[in-house]
């Protein structure tokens, strides 16, 4: 197979400094209800990258639950390795990626737990099924086989049969404050139109800068 040959122009739409919210939360906004109002599966799916303390990446697919001017929220299992290089590494980058729009938003920042109060207001909501999941996964942990989660689960059912799943001490969520945030919309010849909006240090304001393809 010859990867060389599997190419294809951008060319949808532009993107124009003068056509972008002066907040970039905004701007995240109304490209992901066009994403959603375009059909495309799993519009919420992100590409979330971690670091260890020494710096090993790890790079994996979570859902977006929640966004607004304080962050993006996505939940885990504080025992997973995501949430232990989190712990060593707050530092994150998340990238939401819709090709059929020819588009995706990068952005970096600072991930912090979210309070209790508020994980658990949103695993209320969650299908029975998922918190029963949560419950019984020891998620990246080393198991023997499908076959053990799927006898946790039977037992979890029995014990519960009726009544309210908890949800577990180890789980809840995580809030990506962002620092940057770049909007990519590709581009006929490889010349993508990239605004990045960087946190000024001394402010809440925002500088956007057109950035090279």
């Amino acid at each position: 197979m010859n990867l060389g040959e599997l190419r294809r122009e951008y060319s949808r739409t532009g993107l124009r400094r003068k056509d972008l919210h002066a907040d970039p939360m905004r701007q995240f906004e109304l490209w992901f209800q066009q994403a959603c109002d375009a059909g495309l599966g799993d519009p919420s799916a992100f590409s979330l990258a971690t670091a260890s303390a020494s710096g090993a990446p790890t790079v994996r697919t979570v859902l977006l639950k929640l966004f607004d001017q304080r962050g993006f929220v996505f939940f885990t299992n504080y025992a997973s390795k995501k949430a232990q290089q989190i712990e060593e590494n707050s530092q994150v980058g998340m990238l939401c990626h819709w090709l059929p729009l020819e588009r995706q938003i990068k952005i970096t920042g600072r991930a912090e737990k979210i309070p209790t109060k508020e994980s658990a207001k949103y695993f209320a909501t969650r299908p029975r099924g998922s918190q029963l999941g949560a419950w019984i996964s020891p998620q990246s942990a080393v198991i023997s086989s499908r076959k053990l989660l799927e006898g946790k689960l039977c037992e979890a059912i029995e014990t519960l049969a009726g009544g309210e799943v908890p949800m577990p001490e180890k789980w809840g969520g995580y809030r990506i404050v962002p620092e940057t945030m770049e909007f990519w919309q590709g581009r006929e010849n490889r010349l993508h139109d990239r605004f990045c909006y960087r946190k000024q240090e001394s402010s809440s304001d925002w500088i956007v800068e057109r950035l090279a393809p």
